[in-house]
Order: C-alpha cells, then structure tokens, then sequence
C-alpha cells in the first residue's frame, strides 16, 4: 500500500472535498494530459451511479483516459465516507499500471485537495502469496513425486523450489507476481496454499508475520483496493469473506467478467485427483476407509479412459454408478476425519486441512456432475464434459478429466453481486452489434426497458423465463459510450478480403497464405497477426518465416511479453500469435500498422460451454447462434481490432481474411462491433495505403 501525504491539510477534517470535476481537472493538469469529453462524461456518469445506487455499464475507448474517469470519483467517495472502493480487473498488467502509475500520480495529485492521505492496495487470491508455514515444513508427503526436492537432484524443479526457498528469506511481499523470473505452477504448489487448507491466521505458527494476512489487513485499511475477476468471483462463490467490505465495485476489462467467473466455478474430477486425495487422508483415519476412495477413484479412472472426449449430454448407468460410488467413499472419509481439533499440532492441523479440502472440493464436484443431467435442457445449470489427455512421445501428458462448469453465471452476478452493491462495469468494448444488451444479459442484468434494446435482444435470443423477469425488476442500470479520441475513419482502413475462399478447416489455404505476405511486404512488415488457432499460427510462421523480407516471430518461440517487447523494438518484424494476442498487445508507433486476422473468430463447434449455452438459449425460443457465437466472434473482433490504434498519432490497416464478414447475414452485425474505420474490399487499394505508411514512416 502507499500512503502519500497531504501537506498542510493532512487529516484536517474541516476540509471541504472539491465535487468530482475540479478533481478531475486538477488530476489531469498534474499528469500533464488534457481533459476529453468522454472522460468527464464518463467520470459524471460514474459519480451518479455512486450516488444513486443505479449500475452503469460504460465503454470508453483506448484514449479516452477511463482510469481517472473512474478512480477519481471513486477516490472521492471513498474519502467522503471514509470506506472502500474494490476496483476488479481481468489482467496482472492493468493492476500494475493501477498501482504502480495511476493512484500513486493521483494520491500526489490530489492530496492536497482530499485533506487526507489516499491509502491503496492490491489484493490477490491466497495462493498468489508465498506460505511461511508451508516453506517451512515442507509440502506433504502424500503430494511429493518421488526424490523430486532432494538437495542432491539437479533438477529444474527442484532449482525453482530451492529459489523459492531462498526467495521467502527476502520478500517482503511474498507475492508471486514479484519474482521475476518466475517458476513453474508445480514448483510454485510446493509454498503455496489454498484458502480451505490454510491453518488460518489465529492458529498458525507464522499467523502474525503471513503475507497473505498482511495484505488482507492492508487492504482492509485501504480506500481503493485492486484486485482480479477470479478473486471477485472467489469472494462471491464461497462461504468465507475475502474482500474488505464494500458497497461500490468497479469492474475494468468487464469483457472478460464472464469468463473469469466461469472459470473459478468450474469443478474439475480425475482418478488422478482422487488418488491425491486418497494419500492424503490415508494416515489421518482408518486404513480400509482410505483404500476405499482409493479404489473408486481407480475404477473411476479405468472407465474414463473408454469413454469419448467432449461434452456429455446423458449420464451411462455405468459412469453414474462409478461417480455415486467416488463420491460416496469421499463423503466416507470426510466422516472419518471428524470434527477440526483446535488442541492439534500445527503439522497434523495442516495435513487434516489439506485433506478436508481435497475431500471436500471433489465431493461438491462429484455430487455437482450427477445433478447436471437433466431431461430438459431449459432446466440444466451445468454442462459437464470429458477431456482427455494429448500423447507425447508415446505418453499421456494427464490423465483424463470431467469438469462441470455453469451454462450462466448471470443469476450468480445478479445475486452476488448487483443485487448487494453498485456495480460500474466498463471496457473499451461493452457494446456487442452496437448495442450493450449482449454483455449486459450475459452478466444478469435486465433489458433497459424501453429503448430499442428489448426488441435486438429478442432479436438475438437471449429469451428469458418469468422468474429471471422478475428477478430482474429490481436491478436498474444504464448505458454510456464514452466514445473515442481517435478519428478512425481518417486514422485507419478496414479491408475485408471477400476475393477469398471460405475458410476450411484443414488449415490455411495457399490463397490466405499469399494474401498474407502480400499485404506484409506492402507495409514494410510491421504487422501483428491474429490467428483463431495456434495451429494456424505456427503454419503461417513455418511456411512463410523463409520467403519473407522481414523478421517474423510466433508466439510460443519465447514469452509473450518478450516477444511483443521485440516486435515493439523492431519496427519491421511481425509477430504472430493467437488468442491473448487478440487482447494483451499494447504497441503504438510505427512497429504496428497492419493487424491481420486470418478469420471471423468462432468458438469451436465441439467448446462444451460454449455449445451448451447455445443449447440453452434455443431451448427457450432463441437464436443460439446469434446469442453465443456471434456475440463471442464480435467481442473478440473488436478486441483485435482494437490493437491498431493505441496512440493518436496511430496510422493503419486491420485485415480480415475471412470473406464471410462481407457476405454473410451476421457480417452487419460483427461490422458494427468494429471501430468505424474506412471500410474496402479492394486488395489494390489496400496495399497502396500500406506503402503509402511504410513510406512515412521511414522518411
């Protein structure tokens, strides 16, 4: 956390806060920038949704200057009623630029204004910081691989776990995110715990000194606390608080609110698993009751390796037998190890609560996948399915897997979430087919009723039941686009390639891949490359990499952020890459003037969320397609096509290979997602725009 004084005014309660305006005004006269109407628009509306309690979903472009939009009338409100503001965002990057740039710049701003000291802090889930205890006493037997953090062993993990050994005499944090380099998710397990196996900070041996804790407190005592969608959602989903308490949360890159939240529901079930869980309650009771999970687990494993990948509609009386069977002997060995002892050592505490929540989190996930089969798919809450394990080098790389994930996570945010505080949702891209309703049913929020948008969602399908309807009557909400800075008809050209051939599923044509390199020679390299697969990735890479004139990288030859540093470095090189490229690539200047995106970006036909949310959406009367499909491709679009322009000296071209954008039903949809750029088919006209940039550029 920092603390910036206020000179002068320091803890002067007779000061009299300026209104949100004059803070902003002097917030961007200290940083030196100018105002735009977008953010003092955008900053009024997040000030009236405070007030009022009315959520706001508020799309601000890149330039628009939407951190200070928010924080500063957070920051007010925060002060005023001397409480806590929760800002949740989707990536490690903006809660660093949050911390470490914009709320100190405005803690020194505006102090003096404030009359007190603007105290921040960031707050991430307990497995992001380093365990004292567990560093001490060593990760439990049961969870060891053989020999594989013996001193002696010359092995890569054993070198990480050896160095975050060495790390915890020295970290003041404890926090993963500031050990650069860093180490690999197995080694960091071995000095990290969960919050259901942490002894907690009362009975553990290093309660007073735990980094975990620290931050908590820290952030308890703090006016705006950082923290990430997994852990907003973690604090909605479990029984136990994690963040401080708050009545305002502001929700940056709320474009990916939905998948985070899915992922953190989502339960995961292998033999593996069960094995794991097995071991670790074997010495804690009885020898038969532990064999007896064990066993199960075995079986269970056994018919996972029959069955087919994918999702799974009916439940066979064989795998329905086998999960009662597993989740059974779990619920057994639960019994077996009783009530929590608080007279217990330390050591056999932290075995008890590693055990309790394997049992436990597996049990949940056992007795969660035998209720998702229900007849009618309009009732169905989870979508289960089975992933199995690719072969390298003759050998499984994981033993297969059911997971359970939920179809909607909309009555889980309305409930959680927009029922019990004032939401600010806001991304550059929050309006789907030039509308918010999209996003907005995905997050649970209702239709704004009586705007266009009740007819474009029924359009689209989002149908939804008499209770949802009257669940929803209570939440009210509005809509601001904040606009952009960028003059986008003039900054940039949108090409569709309709000339080409659909594309086919047996990778890139010849045709795409001459496109290709005919547009990059045209624009002197500089082109980043959006691809909807690694797969087309790594083949545009291999066939092109030796009869291009200039550099070109792939995503996977090295770390991301390495290799967008390179490509930012070296205004000719190319980099191509998939899916967090479409959203993570933040390069202005001269070394990104062309984005390609090889086509419209689909989810998988056979992505069992996906597909049974589409399921779910027809079996209410709705268009499926549109609803989830169309929405996840528009969304994503809009994301990569966002990477041209980050400054507003920006000049470019974002191609879309795929002639479906120009001649299917859907294309006017997914276009009016996309900035307004200038729009052309004419590959001619294109190419003579990219010289024409390359010319510049290096003149």
């Amino acid at each position: 956390m920092c603390d910036v004084p206020a000179p002068d005014l320091l803890n002067n309660s007779d000061t009299q806060i300026p209104d949100v305006s004059a803070l902003l005004s002097a917030a961007v006269s200290a940083i030196g920038g100018a105002e735009r109407p977008g953010q003092v628009s955008m900053a009024q509306a997040v000030e009236k949704a405070i007030e009022s309690g009315e959520h706001v979903a508020a799309q601000a472009g890149t330039g628009t200057g939407k951190s200070l939009a928010y924080l500063v009338p957070a920051i007010r409100y925060a002060v005023e009623k001397e409480t806590t503001v929760v800002v949740s965002t989707a990536t490690i990057a903006l809660q660093r630029q949050l911390v470490d740039r914009d709320l100190p710049r405005l803690a020194e701003a505006l102090g003096p204004l404030l009359g007190t000291e603007l105290r921040f802090a960031i707050l991430k889930g307990r497995r992001n910081y380093l365990c004292l205890h567990r560093v001490q006493t060593g990760v439990p037997e049961e969870d060891e691989g053989p020999s594989l953090f013996d001193p002696q062993q010359l092995s890569t993990l054993g070198r990480q776990v050896k160095r975050l050994n060495d790390w915890a005499e020295e970290t003041q944090t404890g926090d993963r995110d500031e050990l650069v380099p860093g180490v690999s998710e197995q080694a960091w397990r071995q000095v990290a715990v969960s919050a259901r196996e942490c002894l907690g900070a009362q009975r553990c041996p290093h309660g007073t000194s735990c980094f975990s804790e620290l931050a908590r407190a820290e952030a308890g005592e703090a006016h705006i606390v950082v923290t990430n969608h997994a852990l907003l959602a973690i604090d909605a989903l479990e029984e136990f608080q994690v963040l401080p308490e708050h009545d305002v949360v502001i929700v940056d890159e709320a474009h990916e609110l939905v998948d985070r939240v899915t992922s953190v529901a989502t339960g995961d079930l292998s033999a593996a698993a069960v094995e794991v869980a097995a071991r670790r309650c074997g010495r804690l009771i009885e020898e038969a009751v532990a064999d007896r999970l064990k066993e199960a687990g075995e079986g269970l494993g056994i018919l996972l390796e029959d069955l087919p990948s994918g999702r799974m509609d009916d439940l066979s009386p064989a795998l329905g037998n086998s999960l009662a069977v597993v989740r059974d002997a779990l619920h057994a060995c639960v019994t077996g190890l009783g009530p929590e002892r608080k007279d217990a050592e330390p050591g056999d505490m932290a075995a008890r609560k590693a055990a309790r929540s394997s049992l436990e989190e597996l049990h949940d996930t056992a007795v969660r996948t035998l209720e998702a089969f229900k007849p009618d798919a309009a009732e169905q809450f989870d979508v289960v399915w089975l992933e199995k394990p690719f072969v390298q080098d003759g050998r499984p790389n994981r033993p297969p897997a059911l997971h359970v994930a939920p179809i909607g996570v909309g009555g889980l945010l309305r409930t959680t979430l927009f029922e019990q505080r004032t939401a600010i949702l806001t991304s550059a891209t929050l309006t789907l087919g030039g509308s918010f309703e999209p996003l907005a049913r995905q997050w649970g929020l209702p239709p704004l009723t009586g705007t266009a948008g009740d007819a474009k969602t029924a359009a689209e399908g989002l149908a939804r039941t008499a209770t949802e309807k009257a669940e929803e009557s209570e939440i009210s909400w509005s809509g601001l686009d904040a606009g952009s800075p960028f003059e986008h008809a003039k900054a940039g050209i949108l090409y569709v390639a309709r000339h080409l051939p659909q594309p086919g599923r047996d990778g890139l044509a010849d045709a795409y891949l001459t496109e290709i390199t005919e547009l990059i020679e045209a624009a002197g390299g500089r082109t980043l490359g959006l691809f909807s697969s690694m797969r087309a990735a790594r083949q545009a890479t291999d066939e092109l990499k030796d009869h291009l004139t200039h550099p070109l990288l792939c995503q996977g030859d090295d770390s991301t952020s390495l290799l967008v540093k390179k490509f930012s470095d070296d205004e000719r090189t190319c980099l191509f890459g998939t899916l967090s490229l479409w959203q993570g690539v933040d390069v202005p200047g001269p070394s990104l003037q062309l984005v390609i995106m090889d086509r419209i970006p689909f989810p998988r036909p056979d992505d069992p969320v996906s597909s049974a949310r589409s399921r779910a959406v027809a079996a209410r009367g709705g268009n499926g397609f549109m609803a989830v499909a169309a929405t996840h491709a528009a969304l994503l679009l809009a994301q990569g096509a966002g990477r041209l322009l980050r400054s507003m000296d920006d000049r470019g071209v974002v191609a879309v290979l795929d002639p479906r954008l120009a001649t299917a039903r859907y294309g006017s949809f997914l276009k009016s997602t996309l900035p307004p750029f200038w729009a052309t088919t004419d590959p001619d006209v294109v190419r003579g725009a990219l010289r024409r940039l390359d010319e510049a550029a290096t003149a």
